[in-house]
């Protein structure tokens, strides 16, 4: 795994970790709900997973767009859905997109190379 990848997954769990033990019931509501969202229900998870990183990149929010790409792999999602995604995140939000479909490429990249080294 890369340094930038797992440095993500650390910073992640440390401060969700650090958020949810100040036990603010309104955050943690909405912690809840946020993972909620993501279950199997009418929709399986990895569809849910590619709204998200859909929502992710018009939102240009770089963190959740990693986490996005790293659940889609999880869950099985191939590199062509993937970039079928990237271009419907790309055509709603237009070209300020292209920046962050990059960074999501590249944990792309990285992603597949770290599953072929285990």
């Amino acid at each position: 795994m890369s340094s930038r990848l797992q440095q993500f997954r650390e910073f992640r769990e440390k401060m969700n970790e650090r958020i949810l033990e100040q036990k603010n019931l309104s955050i943690n509501r909405f912690f809840t709900l946020d993972g909620k969202a993501y279950e199997p229900g009418a929709l399986d998870a990895l569809t849910k997973e590619f709204a998200g990183l859909a929502a992710s990149m018009v939102l240009r929010c770089d963190d959740c767009i990693s986490y996005h790409v790293i659940r889609c792999k999880e869950l099985g999602a191939t590199d062509e859905q993937l970039y079928e995604i990237f271009n419907v995140g790309l055509i709603v939000g237009g070209s300020i997109v292209i920046p962050h479909l990059r960074r999501a490429a590249e944990l792309v990249d990285e992603l597949n190379t770290a599953s072929a080294d285990e």
